[in-house]
């Protein structure tokens, strides 16, 4: 038997052959975009159904909603509004259920087949006429506007002539808002601030899905510390907070607070230590070790006499200064010296007879006034 020419209708995904001889052949086909599938809903949803799934979608992913991922949330949207447009519509519908989406939108499909079979008459009365169909998409905005009205968002994209050069809100136009700053301490040691350090923090935090239902995600954010930033540094993750439907999400900032060293006392870019001598060692010398913050033993010889407040300043040892990398503060010792509690009287007198009353001079040592 030979094959004449036949109709091609494409249905749930499949072409169908119908012959001029009443015989059927089908093959798969690809239908281009599934509107039924963006819109989450079954291939014999009602009109109502389709609304419903329209509101709920169009609600999520309105770019205007959605300031922080705009490119994905917009091509979202007009592929929910497309969707929308063409199933709510019979004869677009209609088309696209039988041809799918390059047909609908091309205009091309086929006519009926030219025969008085009583499967080509039935055909025949469901079937569009190609020659008097063209595909014309509705405006996403309309479509929006008509559900929720014009003014529901802080603008839209048929509002772009009136926004402002720097992306600023439409003329008129309120801008979405944008919710409370969420602050939280960061403790950092001296070390830390002193060397610089990575710290991991763990947030939760709510957001929506593509369906519009709220679920909790946990995420890692790193924040790497500076050599030398001081208390009050404040560290921002943009709109890390919790996603509210028609609000810009808060921005996340972390504030640098300096825990006590048991050492060290940061003053600005220096760095200041107490050591206590005797005035036994204030008088005849003494060398100082200390241990720096990123570990390294730093010998301080005191040679010199020491008077009691006296201060040892250490040049390009103190705490690095973050706009100026490569340079450090300095770090001030601070003496104390240490007085006896008490004299017996034997050692106040030999004290007496080494140093008379008067002079100024006590083997080579000056002092500002005697000691009587």
């Amino acid at each position: 038997m030979q094959m004449k020419d036949c109709v091609v209708v494409v249905m749930n995904n499949s072409s169908v052959g119908m012959m001029n001889d009443g015989s059927v052949r089908c093959t798969d086909t690809v239908m281009g975009m599934d509107y039924y599938n963006i819109l989450k809903v079954n291939r014999n949803a009602s009109d109502e159904d389709l609304k419903k799934a329209y509101k709920r979608l169009a609600r999520i992913w309105h770019p205007d909603k959605n300031p922080v991922n705009k490119s994905e949330a917009e091509a979202k949207f007009k592929r929910i509004s497309e969707a929308y447009d063409v199933l709510s519509d019979p004869q677009k519908r209609q088309i696209y259920d039988l041809y799918g989406e390059e047909a609908l939108k091309s205009g091309q499909f086929p006519p009926p087949p030219q025969s008085s079979s009583s499967s080509s008459r039935v055909f025949n009365r469901h079937n569009p006429p190609a020659s008097s169909f063209r595909f014309n998409p509705r405006d996403a905005e309309d479509i929006y506007a008509e559900f929720f009205g014009p003014d529901d968002v802080g603008s839209s994209r048929r509002d772009a002539f009136f926004r402002t050069s720097n992306g600023g809100p439409a003329f008129g136009a309120a801008a979405p808002r944008k919710a409370a700053a969420v602050e939280n301490a960061l403790p950092c040691s001296l070390e830390d601030l002193y060397k610089g350090v990575k710290k991991k923090m763990k947030i939760s935090r709510n957001v929506y899905d593509a369906f519009g239902k709220s679920r909790n995600v946990e995420e890692i954010l790193t924040i790497e510390i500076k050599p030398g930033w001081k208390k009050g540094t404040k560290i921002t993750f943009p709109e890390k907070g919790n996603q509210e439907p028609g609000v810009i999400p808060a921005d996340l900032i972390f504030v640098i607070d300096e825990k006590p060293h048991a050492l060290y006392r940061r003053d600005g870019n220096d760095l200041v230590i107490n050591q206590e001598i005797t005035l036994l060692e204030a008088l005849t010398g003494k060398t100082l070790d200390l241990t720096t913050l990123d570990g390294r033993s730093l010998v301080l010889p005191l040679t010199d006499i020491v008077k009691p407040g006296a201060e040892v300043v250490v040049p390009n040892e103190g705490m690095p200064i973050s706009k100026e990398p490569g340079k450090k503060g300095n770090l001030r010792v601070k003496l104390d010296v240490k007085y006896p509690s008490r004299l017996t009287p034997e050692q106040k007198s030999d004290l007496r007879r080494e140093y008379s009353t008067g002079e100024t001079e006590y083997k080579g040592l000056t002092c500002d006034e005697p000691i009587s």
